[in-house]
């Protein structure tokens, strides 16, 4: 099964599908990512803040396949707010994924109320200008934030990774997203499980002959957004993967539209605040 690619603004290719490493356990990573593999799985969502980038590069560099087969994100911590501390921090990812560059480097959180996003945003530029990430995008900014970066940065972020399922439709931030040619790529898809028994969903999956997971994960597609899941059993990950020989109707989306609670699985962005210690 081909997974379909959306082109981001400066005309990188970015698989619509990908898998997720989030709480996968670091000694379990490389085992983990060589079964997506297995399955088709093509590009991979890693971040600092996971502890598992060196699993990432392990299988990477077991899989056989070549590096420019597969895209690979990953993610600036929190706690490296000062240029040479980031500049040093993404050094030791692409050590850690066994690689001169990543495909996609991301600011994780905006850190509004502690840090000045602006200034970690003019340093993945520079990392960006030197060949070490072929986007840039952030992760978690709200529409201001966003509007902020293109009033007083050159580049405008590729990508903005923020909380999106069928209970948290995120419309502002996505609409911001499209104003400034930003491709938003949903994490917590199906709200950690929470939607999966919804009756819509259920009416839904049992109309079209697929899981509510199914359901859920291509309502995202046809919104136009990357979604990547995360699973460590092998039927499950085959499951998320099989999302492109069907197709909702325009009732379908519109219903599981209408589940919007404005709900939130994780922090808030315009108050989350939390650095670690590095």
């Amino acid at each position: 099964m081909t997974v379909p690619t959306l082109t981001l603004n400066n005309g990188v290719e970015i698989p619509q599908l990908g898998f997720g490493v989030f709480q996968v356990p670091p000694q379990d990573t490389k085992g983990v990512v060589l079964e997506a593999f297995e399955v088709g799985y093509r590009h991979i969502d890693t971040a600092q803040m996971y502890g598992n980038e060196a699993g990432v590069g392990a299988a990477l560099a077991e899989s056989g396949l070549s590096r420019d087969d597969v895209f690979v994100t990953t993610k600036l911590n929190n706690g490296f707010l000062e240029h040479d501390a980031a500049l040093d921090a993404v050094k030791r990812s692409l050590d850690a994924l066994g690689t001169d560059h990543v495909d996609l480097l991301l600011i994780h959180w905006p850190l509004p109320t502690v840090a000045d996003y602006v200034a970690r945003w003019r340093t993945l530029e520079q990392v960006y200008a030197d060949g070490g990430a072929r986007a840039i995008g952030v992760s978690n900014f709200q529409p201001a934030h966003l509007h902020r970066l293109r009033d007083e940065t050159t580049v405008t972020p590729a990508v903005n990774q923020i909380e999106v399922h069928p209970y948290l439709r995120n419309d502002e931030a996505r609409a911001a997203g499209q104003e400034l040619g930003i491709v938003t790529e949903a994490w917590s898809p199906i709200a950690q499980g929470k939607v999966l028994d919804d009756p819509v969903l259920l009416r839904i999956a049992e109309s079209v002959g697929r899981t509510p997971a199914q359901v859920t994960l291509r309502w995202h597609v046809q919104r136009g957004d990357v979604v990547f899941p995360k699973s460590v059993t092998r039927s499950r990950m085959e499951e998320n993967f099989a999302l492109f020989d069907f197709e909702l109707s325009a009732t379908d989306m519109a219903d599981i539209g209408a589940l919007d609670r404005h709900e939130r699985t994780g922090p808030d962005p315009d108050v989350f605040d939390y650095v670690p210690a590095t």
